[in-house]
């Protein structure tokens, strides 16, 4: 597959080589398994002298001989051998004193099992060192959560060393459009909405969707049922090692979410009345996959909360895959796919609501983006739209099925809003029903 998007990043990364001339850059790339950071990094790179080291679990002086023959292969100057890296590191920064490179480290957490001891002897030769060195050091790492310690904790010793800390995301919804697009130039809205609602946009998983013609949602169904394709195991490929031994309460609260138990009691009522606040902490503030969801203007404070996965892909996966993880060991593919058709309709009108959301927000002209629920759940209104600039409210209805758009109900239910909350005043509203047809 081509390379789409990432123009912002690309930017960034090279005015920071630039400077990377004059002065040593570090810079940080975080985000989720399998989103794209390596090959961001080396687009960024190509045709220009880069070393690359890949930090897998081995011995460090084994690994110090794999970065050697990196470097004597790409630069052409013999280095000896080392045990250590820190001590490599410090050669490295002294040879780019003379010539300017760069230097990517891919899944750099890794070195915390290795040898914790790495992170404090590279902060004393980077400080050394970094501002006669013409290094452009790139570092890329998987486990949000042990990357966000190493460079963003204050007692860490790499903590404010990196010069900029670039966050990784999913492809939004018009490159998702451009890509279908490209592989597919007859597809429908549908089919638009399957790929955004099985990959949330997440590269790798994109790519193979691609590459084996799964272009229709109907095919991307039985893509990803297939027994030897790794869509089955792949929630567990990408968590199991962030949340280490607790793995299976935080799996139980996912799927939880998923399936759409999403308030704090609804989960813990569920899993036999667990305390489960701070996991659901962690889950937030730790790994960075899941938001709490408060009605639109609601104060912080306000209780009117419920959970949501931010990733599309983890919610289909607990959702049907962790699920059905029985009828997956019975080798009942067949069943796992009838299954998936027969509630693809309920999961994708929510994911419809979540396409729309994301849409909005990729304008970039609305100053606040939101739902409302009252405490009943009888006035419920899928997406505002404000604009507090120009004082324009957009009050939105979502249905898969244009038909099911009811605009009456939808101003009772925004009048009710207007009312109760008191925001909005003196606002010009509009209101409009949206479905797979505006997609």
């Amino acid at each position: 597959m081509k390379f789409y998007n990432r123009e912002q990043e690309l930017q960034s990364l090279e005015r920071i080589r630039r400077l990377s001339l004059s002065e040593g850059q570090m810079t940080v790339l975080v985000g989720r398994r399998r989103i794209g950071k390596t090959q961001l990094l080396l687009k960024s790179t190509e045709r220009q002298p880069t070393l690359y080291f890949f930090v897998t679990r081995k011995a460090e002086n084994m690994l110090c001989n794999d970065f050697v023959e990196e470097i004597q292969t790409k630069l052409g100057v013999p280095i000896g051998s080392y045990h250590s890296f820190a001590k490599l590191f410090e050669h490295i920064l002294l040879l780019a004193k003379e010539r300017p490179f760069n230097v990517i480290i891919d899944e750099f957490q890794e070195f915390s099992r290795i040898n914790s001891s790495i992170f404090s002897e590279m902060q004393k030769v980077w400080d050394l060192h970094k501002s006669t060195s013409k290094i452009n050091l790139l570092i890329s790492g998987s486990i949000y959560s042990l990357m966000h310690k190493i460079f963003e904790d204050k007692k860490e010793p790499l903590f404010s060393r990196a010069g900029q800390i670039i966050h990784v995301k999913s492809f939004n919804v018009s490159v998702l459009r451009e890509i279908l697009a490209d592989y597919a130039p007859t597809h429908s809205n549908e089919d638009l909405l399957a790929l955004y609602s099985f990959t949330g946009g997440v590269a790798w998983y994109v790519e193979l969707m691609m590459k084996h013609g799964a272009f229709s949602c109907d095919s991307m169904i039985r893509l990803m049922c297939e027994e030897n394709m790794p869509f089955l195991s792949e929630g567990k490929n990408v968590l199991i090692e962030e949340f280490g031994k607790d793995y299976t309460i935080y799996f139980s609260i996912l799927e939880c979410i998923a399936r759409g138990l999403s308030t704090r009691g609804e989960i813990e009522n569920h899993l036999g009345n667990i305390e489960i606040g701070g996991y659901l902490s962690r889950l937030e503030q730790d790994f960075s996959l899941i938001r709490q969801q408060r009605p639109i203007f609601a104060k912080p404070s306000s209780k009117q909360v419920y959970y949501q996965i931010d990733d599309n892909f983890l919610t289909f996966w607990f959702r049907f895959i962790y699920k059905y993880q029985n009828v997956i060991a019975s080798g009942s593919f067949t069943v796992l796919e009838e299954i998936i058709r027969r509630d693809y309709t309920t999961f994708s009108g929510i994911m419809l609501e979540r396409y729309f959301k994301a849409h909005y927000k990729e304008q970039g002209k609305y100053t606040d983006l939101g739902q409302f629920w009252d405490r009943k759940g009888e006035h419920e209104i899928d997406l505002i739209a404000v604009n507090e600039l120009e004082k324009t409210a957009e009050f939105i209805e979502i249905k898969r099925n244009s038909n099911r758009v009811s605009l009456q109900k939808l101003q009772e239910k925004t009048a009710y809003f207007l009312q109760n909350t008191g925001e909005c005043k003196d606002y010009t509203i509009t209101y409009k029903g949206l479905s797979l047809e505006d997609m």
